[in-house]
Formats: C-alpha cells, structure tokens, sequence
C-alpha cells in the first residue's frame, strides 16, 4: 500500500516547550488515520505544520511521494477549525461564498451536498441545522474541489451523541468514496470505531503508530486454579510464550498469539493437573492505550 504521507523527524518547539519530538510516520492511502492523544500531546501543531501554516524547527515531511507543497496543497481539504458560516444563510447560500473565497467553481456544490447527507436540506438556513448538520456542512465545505486527503481536527468536539453518530458515519462513507482521512482525537472510542491506522502522540512524543489492532496488539489474560496452584504455577512456567502471576486465588496468565486458552488446559491435563476454573479476559483497547502511556512515561525520565 503506498503512502499519500511520509513524515521524517518533525520537531516544534514554543519556548522550553517541546510540542513535538523527532515524530516520524506514514500515512496508507485509503486509511482512515487517527492521531491519537490527549490535549496537549501536539496533535493541533502536527496538523498546523501539514497544512504550512506553522513551520517546523526541523525535520520534514512529504505529500504524494514528493509532490511540491503548493501543489500537493489543492489535492487536501482540511477542517481545523468551524468556517464562519451565515447563520440566516441556506447550506448553497454559503457555500458559494466560501467557493469565492477559495476562487472555486459552483458547480461542485451539489455533488458535496449529496456526500454530507444534506441535499434534502440543502436550502434550509444554517440557524435551522443541528449540530451534527453544521458540522457536516463544515466537512462538506473543506470537500469543495474534491480533494484526495481529508485532515480533521477533533470533528465531533462539542456534539451530542446523535451528532457524534452522524460525523463517524460520514467518516467512513467518505473513506469508501476513496478519500483518505487524516483525523486527530483524543478519543479511543473514536479511533477504536473509526480508524485504520493510528499515531498515538503523549507530550510530543510519538508512542507508535500504524495499523489499529497492531498498535493495540489483543493480548489475551487466562485466570486458571486448581487444587494446588503452586504446582500449577511451577507447571505453566515452564511453558514457552506465558508470563504466570499470582491473583490471589487464582492465577493470571498472559499468552502470546499462538497459544489459546483450550492449548494451556490440554498442556495442564497432560502434567497431570485438572483445572477446576478457567476463564478468558482480554485487555480492553483503554487498558492497552494506558499501558502504554505508562511505558513511555518511565522512558522518558
């Protein structure tokens, strides 16, 4: 899969303030990526320095395997912030203006209307939307000129559940159009039910990233007992691919992917040990993303 976005060692600093710290990653074309992290880990200034309006202290990045900054510009629509909207204005009404604003022609209006779901609404003024409505009438303002990349800053801050629903749709009804979505959140629901591929940023660093269920590789957690759980545990030591700790009663243990809960009962079966419970845990995607939220932070002192 090739990359529609290559960052090499981006730095930025305000001040004795680090936002971001030597990041590098790629974006597929045709994901949907999420830069994930919380306020303050320097996902605004990431998507700043993508779009050129702040500038590095060092390191670089490149659109479309090369394509010169200017030009890979016009192939990106971007929403970072709400575009000022004329409330007493109709969906058209407005967006003609912003086409005008950006010297663009009328004629994609419609098609865009139609992608953001508000073609029946259309002539509706702005005053009447829902939220969800005036946040998809903003995405479908930045869609104007039918751009390849998307980048999304926080899209469903400040809306309530419906309108959260309606923007995570469109999202992924986009990304089937074959629009790559470049979207910071510091929302795991959002990148767990959304994304493709994540970066997840802490204090400007840069903790890992690519596909979703690699980053936050499913580690299963086996708690297993047995009459006697000192043997049990001196048996499941002994065994390739396990970590054994004590919980109270009961034994964890942590398996890798080739191992399954039905191979650690056959194992104990054959050693002689009969487990008389047995049950599966698998770490949630919030456990796994504060695990390793913590790992960095001993890295980084």
């Amino acid at each position: 899969m090739s990359s529609v976005l290559s960052i090499q060692q981006l730095s930025k600093s305000y001040g004795p303030v680090k936002a971001l710290n030597h990041i590098s990653f790629e974006v597929p074309e045709g994901s949907v990526f999420g830069v994930l992290g919380p306020n303050g880990s320097g996902k605004t200034t990431l998507l700043g320095i993508l779009l050129d309006v702040l500038l590095a202290d060092r390191g670089d990045f490149q659109w479309f395997g090369g394509m010169p900054h200017q030009a890979a510009r016009k192939q990106i629509g971007a929403l970072l912030e709400t575009p000022n909207f004329y409330h007493y204005l109709s969906a058209v009404q407005n967006l003609k203006i912003n086409t005008s604003i950006k010297e663009k022609g009328t004629d994609d209006i419609d098609r865009v209307l139609q992608l953001v779901r508000l073609a029946p609404r259309k002539h509706a003024r702005f005053n009447t939307y829902s939220l969800g409505m005036k946040q998809r009438l903003a995405i479908g303002n930045a869609l104007l000129g039918g751009p390849k990349v998307l980048l999304l800053d926080e899209p469903t801050n400040g809306l309530d559940p419906e309108g959260i629903a309606e923007i995570r749709a469109l999202i992924k009804s986009l990304n089937k159009e074959g629009i790559t979505i470049i979207m910071a959140s510091h929302l795991l629901d959002e990148v767990e039910k959304v994304c493709t591929h994540v970066a997840v940023l802490k204090q400007g660093h840069l903790l890992g990233s690519g596909p979703v269920k690699e980053v936050f590789q499913s580690e299963d957690i086996l708690e297993v007992g047995s009459a006697d759980n000192d043997t049990l545990k001196a048996v499941l030591s002994g065994l390739e691919g396990v970590v054994v700790h004590q919980a109270e009663d009961l034994l964890q243990v942590s398996m890798n992917g080739a191992l399954d809960a039905a191979m650690i009962n056959e194992y104990c079966y054959k050693n002689g040990i009969t487990l008389t419970y047995l049950n599966l845990k698998r770490k949630s995607l919030e456990a796994q993303f504060m695990e390793l939220t913590r790992t960095d932070d001993s890295q980084l002192r």
